[in-house]
């Protein structure tokens, strides 16, 4: 059985005109996938009888099932642990945002960059997600929303794994949001996040979608940003940086850099002042957070006062920084931490 879910149009229109329908079966049914979320091929009453019978015996629409949920006790934030079809289960988040409602979505299950303060790492990668995969995340939380009345209105591609090491499946998926017989979304409206690897940094500057790219740095030092992220050894923080230009110059998009804020590891001023001196002159941003402790991690966070100071520095030398606003630490919302204890109790 052939899962259609995730296909674009034109893998679907090839489906059926292979079949010897007339091509404009394939939009009713890609309408039908994603614009009306339908869920069984029996739903769809527009398409032939003889279709729907050769659909349900050929073909499945996989999409994802819940195995945990956890609610903030705001409200705002709402995680949730989706598994797939052969068991594989990835974290997705749904934080209701001032300026609308906003998801983070996972690109493999689990991740192997090694990077010292987070959880997803803690168990390596099991896969890379397809593209129906991470679409499943996105119609899993759409759905929810639209029961009341609502939609996602952003996206950032920032849950677990690395998403420039799932690069072909990674595009194909944010096209697919972008087309109009999907959601429709802007492609402003999302957001991929990298570790740095930095030959597929500028491959997605030169696709011409103006995507918003963020890359984590978290240190303004080599040796630093090597203990706390391996892949710096392969791919050297200058030449991050200098991919992150370029991003710049051609997208005309300002790349957000991340940087996990640690007390007594990387918030000192010369850190700062480092800081300064790499970015000054780029179009670009810094988003400070403050570290959401993991229990297997040793690491703990900085003091108000110690926050206040870093993103002060930044921003009295012309660096456009902002602290990121904290949402769901009650329900341990940092990427990695509720799949880690089901793998643990499985």
């Amino acid at each position: 059985m052939e899962n259609i879910f995730g296909k674009d149009l034109s893998q679907i229109t090839d489906m059926v005109t292979g079949w010897g329908l007339p091509k404009f079966r394939g939009k009713q049914l890609a309408e039908w996938l994603y614009k009306k979320s339908a869920i069984s091929f029996q739903d769809m009453q527009n398409l032939p009888k003889a279709m729907r019978q050769r659909l349900e015996a050929e073909c499945t629409i996989d999409r994802a099932a819940s195995v945990a949920k956890l609610e903030s006790g705001d409200g705002k934030t709402t995680k949730l642990l989706l598994s797939f079809s052969d068991g594989v289960a990835v974290e997705t988040v749904l934080m209701r945002q001032p300026y609308g409602n906003s998801i983070c979505v996972s690109s493999q299950a689990g991740c192997n960059m090694g990077c010292a303060f987070c959880a997803s790492t803690l168990h390596g990668m099991v896969r890379n997600l397809t593209v129906g995969e991470m679409l499943a995340q996105t119609y899993y939380i759409n759905d929810l929303l639209k029961e009341q009345g609502e939609k996602v209105d952003t996206i950032v591609i920032m849950g677990s794994g690395e998403p420039l090491t799932n690069y072909d499946n990674v595009l194909r998926y944010i096209r697919l949001l972008h087309e109009d017989y999907s959601l429709g979304m802007s492609y402003r409206s999302i957001t991929l996040s990298t570790s740095g690897i930095v030959p597929n940094i500028y491959r997605l500057a030169d696709e011409g979608i103006p995507v918003n790219l963020s890359i984590s740095l978290h240190a303004p030092e080599n040796e630093l940003r090597s203990e706390l992220m391996p892949i710096n050894r392969k791919y050297p923080m200058a030449d991050v940086i200098k991919a992150g230009k370029a991003y710049g110059d051609i997208t005309h998009r300002r790349v957000t850099y991340e940087y996990i804020l640690i007390d007594g590891v990387n918030d000192n001023l010369k850190q700062a002042q480092e800081l300064v001196q790499l970015l000054k002159g780029q179009l670009a941003s810094v988003n400070l957070i403050p570290i959401n402790p993991v229990a297997e991690k040793d690491w703990r966070r900085p003091s108000l006062a110690r926050i206040e100071f870093f993103e002060n520095y930044l921003l009295e030398h012309h660096i456009t920084a902002t602290v990121r606003r904290e949402m769901g630490n009650d329900i341990q919302a940092a990427c990695g931490q509720l799949r880690n204890k089901y793998i643990s109790k499985s």
